[in-house]
């Protein structure tokens, strides 16, 4: 090879070593990424109360008419589709306990938030997928952050107590500032937020009652005091919030003449069951014993009118729900306003979820502003099983395999956002790929030039 080749090809090597030697994260500048759930927040909650600190979310940045959860509508199955993106027979929390059909155990929520197997059954949360690829992530009270996934743990995580106090305001602060020290100090990139209300409000007192009024208002304070936080930490043009939820509450009919008791259904005995997993709202599980399931299940799916019954098999498909092996041969789930009592009446709260998620009661809102969002922007009603994509998007990494669909929410994006992270298919490769990322174009021409010069020299 004579010496302009050779020098030509020093120049070649030099032109690739960059994009070799980084992943496409690193050649870009990447915005943050806070979401933040306030637990069962209804999505009218803001309707019926002042809330200046939503409202000017709305208008400085991305408001849908209300968010759709999946089925079942419960705390942790609804907080995991969140950050896997999938449907709940399709990541495998399929309730708040965790349960085992042969030992019988039952364990309560704030115990079944540290149960490894629980949580890591196949699926990886966004935490784990965006460590991969290079980011540091962490996780404050959010379902499903205090475990390991495939050997793996978040970044950082606080877990609740057990007697955690869900309405201590200057704690919800606390946590904030915590939560702004992880993105300046620690350097991390994603953090999801979790606060327990009005959900704890909305099932003592129902969530029409006053105590759930005041309660919205205290969640815009502190949405008020998180963009101001937010903007003392110099993060307002480099760090996305998205304000959501996982579900709605709805009024118990606690003083109806037609409650749905199953330890009053005529032919109906707990002898012929092996496991059940009752008096959890307007949902059950049945495991009958062994010959029995036809038996119990022709007792059960006409014996009341606000009950419905299903064998696993025969379960509205639309649910997305019951195709998972912890799903029992049995289910039911009742009407609005009506919560399932097993062996005795032991249900009294005043609010209650865990419907059908295509009651407006079951529906839940969604904020988002930062630099990467669109503002003054109202979308269409969507499922909450695309927020997933999106945020995935907004970090620039490439996601799971999921249920969600980038095209629903990438309007809510402006348009440099949209167009500045990778591929969301895993199919394809990330934009540019990780050889030649996307907005280098002087790289390609050099490359291409460079080649042409050393055959020609050769």
């Amino acid at each position: 090879m004579r010496r302009p080749a050779v020098l030509l090809a020093i120049a070649l090597a030099a032109l690739l070593a960059p994009a070799v030697a980084a992943p496409v994260h690193q050649l870009s500048s990447r915005n943050k990424l806070l979401l933040v759930s306030f637990d069962g927040f209804r999505w009218n909650y803001d309707q019926d109360v002042d809330t200046p600190n939503l409202d000017a979310m709305a208008l400085e940045g991305v408001k849908a008419r209300y968010m759709t959860p999946a089925f079942i509508t419960l705390t942790s199955p609804c907080h995991f589709t969140l950050v896997t993106g999938k449907y709940i027979e399709n990541h495998g929390v399929v309730h708040n306990m965790f349960y085992n059909t042969s030992s019988k155990l039952k364990l309560p929520y704030h115990t079944t938030l540290g149960v490894q197997g629980w949580w890591d059954n196949g699926s990886v949360p966004i935490w784990v997928t965006a460590q991969r690829q290079g980011l540091k992530t962490g996780s404050f009270f959010y379902p499903g952050g205090n475990v390991t996934y495939q050997g793996e743990a978040v970044t950082l995580s606080r877990k609740e107590g057990f007697l955690h106090n869900y309405k201590d305001e200057a704690e919800w602060r606390a946590n904030i500032d915590t939560v702004m020290e992880w993105f300046t100090q620690e350097g991390l990139d994603l953090v999801t937020l979790y606060f327990g209300e009005p959900d704890s409000t909305g099932h003592r007192y129902g969530p029409e009652s006053q105590e759930r009024k005041e309660m919205v208002m205290q969640v815009d304070r502190t949405v008020g005091y998180l963009r101001d936080r937010i903007r003392l930490s110099g993060l307002e043009s480099s760090l996305n919030l998205i304000i959501t939820s996982d579900h709605g509450m709805s009024t118990v009919n606690k003083n109806a003449s037609d409650l749905v008791e199953l330890h009053k259904v005529s032919n109906f005995s707990f002898k012929d069951i092996e496991f059940e997993l009752l008096d959890y709202g307007p949902n059950g599980m049945l495991l009958p014993k062994e010959g029995m399931l036809e038996k119990v299940y022709e007792v059960l799916k006409d014996a009341h009118p606000r009950l419905h019954v299903y064998k696993k098999e025969n379960f509205p498909k639309s649910f997305h729900y019951a195709n998972h092996s912890r799903v029992t041969p049995l289910l039911m789930y009742s009407d609005l306003g009506y919560v399932i009592h097993g062996r005795v009446n032991v249900q009294f709260n005043n609010g209650e979820h865990g419907f059908d998620n295509k009651l407006m009661d079951m529906k839940t809102i969604f904020r988002a502003t930062g630099p990467s969002f669109k503002r003054g922007l109202e979308v269409e009603p969507f499922e909450s099983v695309h927020v997933y994509e999106l945020m995935c998007r907004l970090l620039g990494i490439v996601p799971e395999a999921n249920d969600g669909l980038l095209s629903t929410l990438l309007p809510t994006l402006r348009e440099e956002a949209g167009d500045a992270a990778p591929s969301t298919s895993l199919a394809t490769p990330p934009s540019g790929s990780a050889l030649l990322p996307s907005g280098r174009p002087h790289l390609v021409t050099g490359l291409l030039v460079a080649a042409i010069l050393l055959a020609k020299v050769a």
